[in-house]
């Protein structure tokens, strides 16, 4: 019996027990934000004893951070060709499905400073790549103006839930918006319109 493959090791378990925290974390902290969401509400929705949390996580900021960690993959991943193309992909993938990770991030930018910083850090990433893509002299203005845009129709659908976007359909929002999004990642302005 003590060769059964299908028992759990002590290893196994500890990690079971840390994602459930992790989900559990995500998730109340995307609901409510940082300041609503405690230790208490987490351990009752992993299923666990609040000490359990503290044990493995040592503070309310560490399982914070943890739980907000956003992989890179929720980014624009490299400088496209045709970087409104790509940004497209990305928030057409985001307004299906935002991550539990970005959610509680920008749930709780306004209010606690990691996730402000964590807002930042994830929008600095996006706005080097994309500034990269556009040939322009004021491609981090426009770079900026786009990532600001994404996150807004972000905020918008997921938090806001604001009537007519958190219900359209995903292209339908695309559609409306590649106009504006290739504008600003245009190359190509008109010199004379630069005072207007």
């Amino acid at each position: 019996m003590a060769n059964d493959p299908a028992r759990v090791t002590r290893a196994q378990k500890r990690w079971q027990t840390e994602s459930r925290i992790l989900v559990a974390a995500r998730e109340g902290f995307a609901r409510s934000g940082y300041e609503r969401t405690t230790i208490r509400a987490v351990a009752e929705a992993a299923q666990v004893d609040p000490g359990l949390v503290m044990h493995y996580f040592n503070s309310k900021k560490e399982l914070f951070l943890k739980a907000t960690a956003v992989s890179d993959d929720e980014t624009v991943s490299d400088a496209s060709p045709d970087v409104a193309e790509a940004l497209l992909a990305s928030l057409t993938d985001r307004l299906v499905t935002e991550p539990t990770a970005s959610l509680a991030l920008l749930r709780s930018m306004l209010t606690h400073e990691e996730a402000r910083e964590g807002v930042r850090r994830v929008t600095a990433d996006q706005l080097e790549q994309i500034s990269r893509s556009i040939d322009s002299d004021d491609a981090e203005l426009r770079g900026s103006l786009l990532s600001a845009t994404i996150l807004g129709v972000i905020l918008g659908r997921h938090l806001l839930e604001l009537d007519g976007l958190k219900d359209a359909p995903p292209q339908e929002i695309i559609d409306l918006l590649r106009p504006v999004v290739r504008g600003l990642a245009a190359a190509d302005r008109d010199p004379g319109n630069r005072g207007s």
